[in-house]
């Protein structure tokens, strides 16, 4: 039948450049009418009208502080977005990463706080704004304080791990929080604190605004339940944003469990809509370089020597790999600052973070927890040392760099059997590799040629770069704590490289193993399932006995050589009690072959076999015993105890091999 015009589309007059803007009505499963806007504006000029043009006017102080950040003109994502939020409808945007989707939501939350009849209390919570991590979190309460620094009636608090969750209560008891920036787990957490005296679903009746920024990503985290769990408190009439720079399925039915009718709005570069979906932002340059695993920790060290003036972001696959990298990088590469952040840190993180976003150059190594909507001003390059384990964190990677209309570049490192994988980015995030060689003049300066008309070749590998690898296992043999982070980042590297997404393209059983420890410098290749049964005569371990290698850290090394100690008087001590836990073995062992025999007959029976009324009663004895074990309510001594009573009751002594006992006692 008919399908009803919805109000959305009635006045997109409203909407600043509407005649750049397509929308669509689309029909979902139950017959629910929905909008679904799409941006055509050129993002190359990034600008959408003054802030003025709105239809709903701001505040003259919400303008004063645009004026003061240096906005004087909206992005498509914030025309886009502001007057759909102001006049009270759910929002689902999708735009480009680094198209200003902070401020798209943080303008209206003041403004509905600021029209609001009845003014909020000290403890009344007016807006709630969800992020993945700590340092997006960080970076959205740093830029919220400039907007209600003018207004000293509201009061804002960040709730984030690797605080005290006792002082966040302390303090929200104290100050209050009008408008709250957390992350889900510390929010999570927060409802559970009335009987420290703060009743937080009582806080929250009088919530206008929830916002749940980089969506895609809080699902990818595995925040599913406690964002559930964060819903269920929250009223029902409430203006919900949900924004994100990926739309996955995932996020599809969150929208559909926390968002009531919403627009849904999708902002993209001009020519993008009819070409594709294109994610990454149109000033980016993304390179790709192909080199055996062996030879790619001299490449990287190449460059960043090379781009010692400029703000990197190093992007590793694993918390281990970091640690391990960032460590060889500050001894390999000088003059330079070079910072490390992962999932596993706890309470430096938001400290590293800041640091970095102050420098005007430097290398932050890190892992994916740097992937999504942080904004570090004047990133230069991203290089992807390891490629992402789902091809969404590619784009996001590369979204750290060319945000706002900068531009900005991106490199990731391939080894020759993943090449491929520059084609699957094209077919399924829609990205370009450009096409770029790269060599050094005479002068030793860095030169770029572009060749447009090739749009997928790659960074030339550099022929004479240095050898850096002995001098890291010079490092190894000097260090144990460098010898160990060697061996954990090549365990952490292998197990993720089992575990990625697009296993058809990253392969391990066609990893070169020997040439992937040669590149991470080991002195022995480590001892892992994966490795189990290989041999590897392209890999030479070092002439030394690694557990002579001492810790540099003369207390680590003390404590290392008392734990030696100790495990030396121990197995002195086990040697004359050898006979006993071989018994103990021996008693583990005739249960098991007990079991065996067991089942045999079990099996034999099924198939017709003669069996006497006596081993029929042993036998479901026997089952009953392996079931009350398998559940737990018997112990393994128990169980094994069973077994042998079980027999003596059935059979004659002689059938249960006196003479062995006799012979192992």
């Amino acid at each position: 039948g008919a399908f009803p015009r919805p109000p959305e589309l009635c006045d997109w007059s409203m909407v600043p450049g509407a005649a750049c803007w397509r929308a669509e009505a689309e029909v979902r499963p139950g017959g629910v009418g929905v909008v679904a806007a799409v941006a055509e504006l050129a993002m190359e000029h990034v600008t959408e009208g003054s802030w003025e043009s709105l239809p709903v006017p701001l505040h003259p102080r919400v303008l004063g502080v645009l004026r003061e950040l240096g906005f004087p003109h909206m992005t498509p994502v914030q025309s886009a977005t502001i007057p759909l939020f102001m006049k009270n409808k759910d929002v689902a945007a999708e735009a480009v990463t680094g198209s200003g989707k902070t401020l798209a939501f943080i303008i209206p939350i003041l403004e509905i706080l600021l029209r609001r009849e009845e003014k909020l209390k000290k403890s009344q919570v007016g807006a709630i704004i969800i992020t993945p991590t700590r340092e997006l979190a960080v970076q959205i309460d740093e830029v919220l304080s400039h907007f209600t620094k003018p207004f000293p009636q509201f009061s804002q608090i960040l709730w984030i791990g690797g605080r005290n969750p006792g002082e966040d209560v302390a303090r929200f008891k104290e100050h209050g929080g009008n408008i709250i920036v957390a992350t889900p787990g510390r929010l999570e957490d927060m409802f559970r604190r009335k009987a420290e005296g703060l009743d937080l679903a009582s806080c929250v009746r009088s919530l206008e605004v929830l916002v749940l920024d980089e969506a895609d990503r809080l699902l990818d985290m595995g925040f599913e339940a406690s964002i559930n769990t964060i819903l269920e408190f929250l009223p029902k009439q409430r203006r919900t944003g949900l924004f994100s720079a990926t739309q996955t399925q995932e996020v599809e039915n969150l929208v559909r469990a926390g968002l009531r009718n919403p627009v849904r709005i999708s902002v993209k570069e001009k020519g993008a809509a009819a070409s594709g979906t294109q994610k990454t932002p149109s000033r980016l340059e993304n390179y790709y370089m192909v080199c055996k695993a062996d030879e790619k920790f001299n490449q990287l060290v190449h460059f960043l020597r090379n781009h010692k003036q400029e703000k990197h972001l190093v992007f590793f696959s694993t918390c281990a790999c970091v640690e391990y990298c960032g460590k060889a990088l500050e001894a390999l590469v000088k003059g330079v600052n070079i910072m490390c952040i992962h999932g596993k840190m706890k309470y430096k993180r938001n400290k590293i973070f800041t640091e970095f976003r102050k420098l005007q150059s430097g290398i932050l190594v890190c892992t994916d927890v740097m992937a999504r909507g942080i904004d570090i001003p004047e990133v230069n390059w991203v290089l992807q040392y390891d490629p992402p384990s789902n091809a969404s964190a590619f784009v996001h990677r590369c979204g750290r760099t060319a945000r706002i209309g900068h531009g900005g570049s991106a490199l990731v490192f391939l080894l020759p059997m993943e090449e491929s994988y520059v084609n699957f980015l094209a077919l399924n995030q829609k990205v370009s590799c450009l096409p770029f060689s790269y060599g050094m003049s005479n002068a030793g300066v860095v030169e770029k040629v572009l060749f447009q008309q090739c749009p997928l070749q790659e960074m030339k590998v550099q022929k004479n770069t240095v050898d850096l690898l002995p001098k890291l296992k010079s490092m190894a043999l000097a260090d144990r704590a460098v010898f160990e982070k060697g061996m954990k980042a090549f365990v952490s590297y292998v197990q993720a490289y089992a575990k990625h997404e697009c296993n058809l393209i990253f392969r391990l059983k066609d990893l070169d193993f020997a040439s992937l420890a040669r590149g991470f410098a080991l002195l022995r290749m480590p001892k892992m399932p994966e490795l189990r049964g290989k041999q590897f005569p392209d890999f030479v371990p070092v002439d030394v006995s690694t557990d002579t290698i001492p810790f540099k850290d003369k207390i680590r090394e003390k404590q290392r050589q008392k734990l030696l100690e100790q495990q030396r008087k121990e197995k002195t001590e086990n040697e004359g009690r050898r006979k006993f836990i071989k018994n103990k073995a021996w008693s583990k062992q005739k249960a098991k072959k007990e079991k065996k025999k067991k089942l045999n007959e079990k099996r034999k029976r099924k198939e017709g076999s003669d069996i006497e009324d006596e081993d029929m009663e042993e036998l479901l004895n026997d089952t009953r015993l392996l079931k009350k074990f398998k559940k737990g309510k018997i112990t393994e001594e128990e169980f094994e105890k069973g077994l042998l009573t079980s027999g003596k009751r059935s059979v004659k002594t002689a059938d249960l091999g006196i003479s062995d006992l006799e012979d192992d006692c």
